[in-house]
């Protein structure tokens, strides 16, 4: 082959790589077609969290980048098509049947769908977020009414004697109230004020009334449903007032109570939950009774040398741990493989690395917990972001950890935030009114929801493997935080374990507060160790 039959060859073989439109476009072609991202992913072979990364600008390659590129070709040309062919239905009906002057109208339901960012149509119609009639859109995840109009006339007229006194309609007039659009109602209903008497926030006033959000609006406190103490009350009813026989009744279907106020606790919310995705080998037992190839960090590490003298030791209980751990960054969709040593922080999942080096066993435990092996190890999202922070110039404690491959999805911290409140508010609600029944009720609920989140036969409605690894790591992150707080304050850490446990040496009062609150600590257990050499055992002996 002569050199120009080799340049021939090359320039035949070689190929530009195929143009895609703006990240914008690129949704705004599926969605005008009423695809969803989860569908069109399984159509390409890829996972929904690739989808919505190309959409954000992410550009895919090589073969994927052809098949997006024909889908994205194809929507176009149907919905141009769609288009020029409404255009001249409607032409010729505006010319058959409306006059010169016809007033121009709101725009209907299915128009705003097409200048509304974020509208996604709804399998099932789902209660309006203003109006809570049932909504066939969403917009940026909250269902509602994409006209007005029709939330107007989901919403109930004020009762007649509520209504003001418009006077008596005209004889054979029937008298008809404006409906008031949504989000406007505040403006149009003010009551009547005379100067500053119309607010005093409960100084001279009257008491204010407590109002949290719900949807894009703010309801009554006491107008909230709260399932968890509904739940407990009818379990007094049914059993008689019997605290034992209701706790215990409570307990046993503490699983499904929780799947049901996680579902509640979601209503409106952004993200979707993905129950069931496909899950790497990484995340599968080894053996029927085995473990998967994920390192938890389980802290489980004692401070091999004190000094001489005796010492008094305070066990602490670090207080609803995994309550706490709750809000930690958790993959939204279907994992998605990786290499290279780079960790992006919009992201969350499992990471292959080799840990850095721990010089400080002697004072602080290992934050990935003790371990008998060397080499490269399989650790969750929170353990890997505690090393890079203290690989980092603030604590500089060791290097950073080399990343060699990752399992990760897009993440947010607040994916169960939700759920986490309402059962923390529970509980404290539990604690200053001393009632046992709920706080069991609770701490059933937050523990046996992490523990079968996994593929367990005993929550079969969610199952996350990834999300339970990464939930408990997190409780084991916080504990070793809590340790290094104490030594950074002075204090001699002596042990920590598990999830929940701390033993310290010195005044923690100073560093902790003491109280029962999943912010404060409780003290488990005080003993003392070594001995006094000024003991009168060890005293030396007096004066003849």
């Amino acid at each position: 082959m002569t050199d120009f039959d080799a340049i021939d060859a090359l320039l035949a073989a070689a190929k530009r790589e195929v143009p895609l439109p703006p990240p914008e476009e690129r949704r705004r072609l599926r969605e005008e077609l009423h695809l969803s991202r989860a569908q069109l992913a399984v159509a390409l072979g890829v996972g929904a969290s690739t989808i919505g990364g190309w959409e954000a600008g992410r550009e895919p390659g090589g073969e994927q980048r052809e098949k997006y590129a024909y889908f994205l070709e194809g929507a176009a040309a149907k919905l141009t098509a769609a288009t020029a062919a409404t255009a001249a239905t409607a032409a010729t009906a505006a010319t058959v049947l409306a006059p010169d002057d016809a007033p121009v109208d709101e725009p209907l339901a299915a128009d705003r769908a097409e200048v509304l960012d974020d509208v996604d149509e709804l399998p099932t119609p789902r209660a309006c977020v203003l109006c809570g009639q049932p909504a066939r859109h969403q917009v940026e995840g909250f269902p509602q009414h994409l006209d007005p109009v029709e939330c107007a006339a989901a919403t109930p007229t004020p009762a007649a004697e509520d209504a003001p006194d418009a006077g008596p309609a005209a004889p054979g007039q029937v008298a008809v109230s404006e409906p008031v659009r949504p989000g406007r109602a505040e403006a149009t209903r003010r009551p009547a004020q005379s100067g500053r008497s119309g607010w005093q926030g409960g100084r001279g006033g009257g008491r204010g009334v407590k109002v949290a959000p719900v949807g894009r609006r703010v309801q009554a406190a006491t107008d909230i449903p709260d399932p968890v103490g509904s739940a407990v009350a009818a379990a007094l009813e049914e059993h008689g007032g019997d605290v034992e026989a209701a706790t215990a009744a409570l307990v046993k279907r503490a699983i499904p109570d929780a799947m049901a106020l996680l579902d509640h606790t979601r209503k409106g919310g952004r993200y979707d939950i993905v129950a069931h995705p496909w899950l790497p080998e990484i995340l599968r037992k080894q053996t029927a009774r085995g473990a998967d190839q994920v390192w938890e960090a389980r802290p489980k590490w004692t401070r091999p040398e004190l000094p001489a003298g005796a010492h008094d030791v305070t066990a602490l209980d670090i207080n609803g741990a995994y309550l706490s751990a709750l809000k930690t960054h958790l993959p939204l969709g279907q994992l998605e493989h990786s290499e290279g040593n780079h960790h992006d922080r919009r992201r969350a999942g499992l990471h292959l690395i080799s840990p850095p080096a721990w010089d400080h066993h002697t004072v602080l435990p290992n934050p990935i917990g003790d371990r008998d092996e060397s080499g490269p190890l399989w650790v969750t999202e929170p353990t890997l972001r505690l090393l890079l922070r203290l690989s980092g110039p603030k604590y500089g404690l060791c290097d950073a950890p080399e990343i060699h491959e990752s399992w990760t999805s897009g993440a947010t911290e607040g994916l169960l935030e939700k759920f986490r409140i309402a059962l923390k508010d529970a509980r404290d609600r539990a604690i200053a009114d001393d009632d046992l029944v709920t706080l069991e009720y609770v701490k059933a609920m937050y523990s046996k929801f992490v523990s079968t989140l996994g593929e367990s036969n005993y929550n079969r409605a969610l199952y996350r493997t990834d999300w339970m690894h990464l939930i408990r790591s997190q409780a084991f992150a916080n504990l070793w935080t809590k340790a290094f707080k104490a030594y950074d304050e002075g204090l001699m850490v002596v042990r920590a374990m598990g999830t929940d446990e701390l033993h310290l040496i010195g005044d923690w009062r100073a560093v902790f507060p003491e109280g029962r609150g999943v912010t404060e600590v409780k003290v488990k257990d005080t003993y003392t160790v070594g001995t006094d050499p000024q003991t009168p055992e060890n005293a030396p002996d007096g004066p003849a």
